[in-house]
C-alpha cells in the first residue's frame, strides 16, 4: 500500500507548506517516488482558467509525479479566509467525499503521498466537517508542525490531544521555528518532546526565503519509512 502522511500544524500560518516542502524533497533524494496534495486552499487567484493557490502550485512542482493542478488542490478558493466562509462566498460547499476519491487516485500513482492540510486541525470545512474529519477519512499517519513562538505549547498540547482523540496514529513532529525573537526557543522544544509521545523529525532554524534543500536539511524521516 502506498504509504504517506498528513500534515497539519497548531495553526495557520506555522509552516505547513515549508515542511511538506522539505519533506518531498528529502523523499525525492532518496529516490522515492512522491505525489503532493492540498485538498483545500484559500487565497487563489484566477491563472488560465483556474484558480490556483501559491503553496498547492509549489506542492505540485516539488512531487516528482506531476500531477494536473485539479488532483493536487481539488478546492481552490479565492478569499484568504477560513476554508468554509471562503467557499460559502464563492457559492460552493467543499465535499469531503470528493475529496477522499481523489485522494485515492493520487494513492495509485506514488510511493509516498505528502497531504498538506488547511488552517489548523479543527478549522471548519463545512457546515459538519473539519480538517480533523477529512484526514480521518483519508486515513494518513499525521506528521504535526509547531510553529515555535511565544503560546505554542498550548497550541501544539492541544492539537496533540484532539489528534490522539481522532484515534489517528501521529507518526512524528517538527518545531518550525517562525519567531525569531521567541526566547528560549530550545527550551520550548525540549517542552515539547518531553510530552508529546511521536518522534522529533525535524527542528527548522527561522530564516528568511528558507529553500526545500534547506528544509530538508534539518528533517529526517528514516525512522518512520
Amino acid at each position: 500500500m502506498t504509504k504517506g502522511y498528513f500534515i497539519t500544524g497548531t495553526d495557520t500560518g506555522v509552516g505547513k507548506t515549508t515542511v511538506s516542502l522539505g519533506l518531498l524533497r528529502w523523499l525525492r533524494d532518496r529516490g522515492y517516488k512522491t505525489a503532493a496534495m492540498k485538498p483545500v486552499a484559500s487565497g487563489a487567484q484566477f491563472i488560465d482558467g483556474l484558480w490556483r493557490n501559491d503553496d498547492a502550485l509549489q506542492l505540485q512542482r516539488a512531487a516528482t509525479v506531476q500531477l494536473p493542478y485539479e488532483l493536487v488542490n481539488p478546492v481552490a478558493l479565492p478569499e484568504p479566509v477560513a476554508p468554509h466562509i471562503a467557499a460559502q462566498a464563492h457559492g460552493v460547499t467543499i465535499d469531503i467525499d470528493a475529496i477522499v476519491e481523489t485522494f485515492h487516485e493520487i494513492q495509485t500513482k506514488a510511493d509516498i503521498v505528502i497531504v498538506e492540510g488547511v488552517g489548523g486541525w479543527k478549522v471548519p470545512l463545512n457546515d459538519t466537517d473539519t480538517t480533523a474529519n477529512l484526514a480521518k477519512r483519508i486515513g494518513l499517519p499525521v506528521i504535526l508542525v509547531v510553529g515555535i513562538r511565544l503560546g505554542c505549547l498550548n497550541h501544539a498540547m492541544l492539537t496533540y490531544d484532539a489528534i490522539r482523540a481522532a484515534g489517528l496514529p501521529l507518526a512524528g513532529w517538527c518545531a518550525n521555528i517562525i519567531d525569531p525573537d521567541c526566547l528560549r526557543n530550545a527550551a520550548v522544544t525540549q517542552t515539547l518532546k518531553a510530552r508529546i509521545d511521536a518522534p522529533l523529525i525535524g527542528m527548522i532554524p527561522y530564516r528568511e526565503n528558507a529553500t526545500p534543500d534547506d528544509i530538508a536539511a534539518h528533517i529526517d524521516l528514516t525512522g518512520l519509512l
